[in-house]
């Protein structure tokens, strides 16, 4: 077996991977770039090497300096992880060419899979249902409008060479189009260095479901059964479960099959994902081949039991497979849930700082349930603009899918992530969602469930009365240290009241609390009463409160007058005040916000790309102001309405902070 692995990657890919690499008895290398120092990926191997300044341009990407660190450490063999260079195959031939294995596909396969329009031709050949369109060259903006239109709207626009999301545009129309067409162009350069497009048939109420495959090196492909992964923002997965509640025995089986002879077609050994869109009807349809590990792949370990990294570097090595296809099973059910530095509030954009407090729920591995954390960061650590924005990826696997929903909501009430805009409250609003719980979900399903953007989930009135009584009964654990101490300063005692009105979620709720020494009786202005009993104490963060018979998980901040309350995709403030100072609460001076409807603000920390108008120019609603580059993804700034531009304060290339005025308007 290897002696030493370099993990040509950061983040929690190089944390999983070194993880199995200990297990295995073999040493890891980590590399690193400036940004990244301190890193957990590096505090974790048992070597590390510098590679560059942060931007990946400059260090993990660069084949030359993650050659220099595999002869410095003396590794026998690399694991890309996923991104990168995972799918490069000049990298894969560049170690090939210093003997140093690539714990990955053979070269010939990344560049034949990794070529979206080359193996969408393959797939066909090998007798797989592929999506129709268009797979020649396209020479600009105006060809990929006469394309579309022959296909057929709506399409899809997407990048050769693409992954993750980027480099995709769903076009509606010949302006999309010739917008997506740019911009995909645009992404696919940044992210590729291969600026070819490709347009095929957008296939609406579609379903991403995917199947895992292993090859061995003697002739053996196996699939490990499916993944469901529909809920996407723009295009990218944000949760994932396997199995899918979809698929029926006959389509999992011949879209195994299918997976299976696109994988031999093109002589494929290693773990890779193939990747299909599913219609109403349970028709597949060829989407992509991943020649890589995907991010997704912990819910396929948790339901077949098979650590897929040790696989891989089994396989590399020249191992056969151990198991065949019959000693595959779907054991349980398993939701993954990525974990994002970027704000749902604010339309999901991208967030930048140091993650000042970080307490993921505690993982757990037994019969009944797991918790499974993978991540890359700690308390401390600093979100670069740089790279991908994913923190964490949190799991859940139970006998059932319902049980599976349920720990995995509860987990995401007890994740604690401050210092950064996260997507915590999205994810848990999702775990709520009635089509999601039923399994009634597309491609399509944020669009469809959150039209207007993410907002704060409405808890119902039952619910709020719950957490009025459980907040009630904290704060009074606040007002006993508080007039404890203050009575220790003046010699008075000092009675802690039992009358509060606690104003929350726009409901007022007028509460009578007596305590004892195992909780609180909790009796409302309606005459109903309800039992409080908990271990929380001022100072904890999280608090698990039982309410009758059921338990309520919340994140809580302390502020002035009550809490910041954080739980079920909701955020909530609850001020807990007596009568009187209710009454006087009437009086008090609103804060006016600032009119903003005169500037255009940074909506992220980013870089400028480029400006669309000139100081002057009048422009029309929908109009294109100007692109923002974050974390490796355009982002484009449109006018919400007809003017004039007044004044253009910043120039291409500049870096914004966010909310930075980029264009004043008359």
């Amino acid at each position: 077996m290897f002696n030493k692995i370099l993990i040509a990657n950061r983040g929690e890919i190089a944390c999983r991977i070194i993880k199995t690499a200990k297990k295995m008895g073999i040493k890891t290398v980590a590399v690193y770039s400036d940004t990244d120092v301190d890193a957990l990926h590096v505090k974790m191997a048992d070597e590390a090497v510098h590679i560059g300044a942060a931007p990946a341009n400059q260090s993990y990407i660069v084949i030359d300096k993650i050659l220099s660190a595999v002869k410095k450490s003396k590794a026998d063999a690399v694991h890309p992880g996923y991104g990168f260079l995972s799918e490069n195959k000049m990298f894969a031939e560049a170690l090939e060419r210093e003997n140093i294995v690539f714990i990955g596909p053979p070269s010939g396969a990344i560049e034949t899979m990794g070529d979206k329009i080359t193996s969408k031709k393959l797939a066909k050949k090998a007798g797989v249902s592929t999506v129709p369109g268009y797979l020649g060259l396209i020479e600009d903006e105006e060809a990929a409008v006469k394309i579309s239109n022959k296909i057929g709207y709506p399409v899809m626009i997407k990048a050769s060479a693409g992954g993750g999301g980027k480099g995709m545009r769903v076009a509606w129309n010949d302006q999309e189009a010739q917008q997506g067409f740019k911009s995909s162009k645009n992404e696919a350069t940044n992210s590729f260095g291969d600026d070819r497009i490709f347009i095929e048939k957008y296939v609406t109420k579609p379903r991403h479901i995917e199947i895992q495959i292993l090859a061995d090196k003697h002739g053996k492909t196996i699939y490990l059964n499916e993944r469901e992964c529909s809920i996407q923002r723009r295009n990218q997965k944000v949760i994932e479960e396997a199995p899918s509640p979809f698929l029926d025995d006959k389509t999992r089986e011949e879209m195994g099959k299918q997976s299976c002879a696109l994988a031999k077609a093109v002589s494929y050994t290693s773990a890779g994902t193939v990747e299909f869109i599913v219609d109403e009807n349970r028709n597949f349809y060829f989407l992509e081949m991943n020649t890589r590990l995907q991010v997704e792949h912990p819910v396929t370990e948790l339901i077949t039991g098979i650590d897929i990294v040790e696989n891989m570097i089994r396989i590399a090595w020249g191992e056969k497979l151990s198991i065949s296809q019959k000693d595959v099973h779907i054991n349980g059910w398993a939701i993954e849930s990525r974990i994002y530095a970027e704000d749902p509030f604010r339309n999901f954009l991208p967030s930048i700082g140091r993650i000042t407090r970080y307490r993921p729920p505690d993982e757990r591995f037994d019969q009944a349930l797991i918790v499974r954390n993978d991540t890359g960061v700690f308390e401390g650590s600093e979100i670069s603009i740089h790279y991908d924005p994913m923190i964490a990826k949190l799991c859940s696997w139970a006998k059932s899918r319902t049980e599976a929903l349920r720990v995995m909501s509860d987990s995401l009430d007890e994740f604690e992530l401050d210092g950064i805009g996260h997507n915590i409250p999205f994810l848990s609003s999702v775990m709520r969602n009635k089509k999601f719980i039923k399994g009634d979900i597309t491609t399509a399903f944020i669009e469809e469930e959150f039209p207007d953007g993410f907002k704060s989930v409405k808890l119902d009135s039952s619910l709020l009365k719950s957490i009025a009584a459980a907040c009630s009964a904290m704060y009074r654990l606040f007002e006993i240290r508080r007039t404890r101490i203050t009575g220790r300063m003046d010699n008075h005692t000092r009675v802690v009241e039992n009358d509060w009105v606690v104003s929350l979620g726009g409901h007022n709720f007028d509460i009578n609390l007596k305590a004892d020494k195992t909780g609180s009786m909790v009796k409302f202005l309606d005459k109903s009463t309800v039992r409080v009993e908990s271990n929380w104490v001022p100072g904890d963060s999280i608090a698990k409160v039982k309410i009758e018979d059921k338990i309520l998980i919340m994140k809580v901040n302390k502020v002035t007058g009550g809490f910041r309350v954080r739980l079920l995709g909701s955020d909530l403030d609850v001020l807990i005040r007596n009568k009187r100072q209710f009454e006087l609460s009437s009086h008090m001076l609103r804060k006016i916000e600032p009119d903003m409807t005169k500037f255009l603000v940074c909506p992220m920390p980013g870089m400028l790309i480029k400006v669309d108008v000139s100081e002057g120019e009048e422009v029309q609603e929908g109009q294109t102001l100007c692109v923002v580059e974050a974390m490796k993804m355009e982002n484009v700034l449109r006018a919400d309405k007809k003017g004039v531009i007044k004044k253009i304060n910043v120039e291409a290339g500049q870096s914004l902070a966010v909310d930075e005025v980029i264009i004043e308007f008359e």
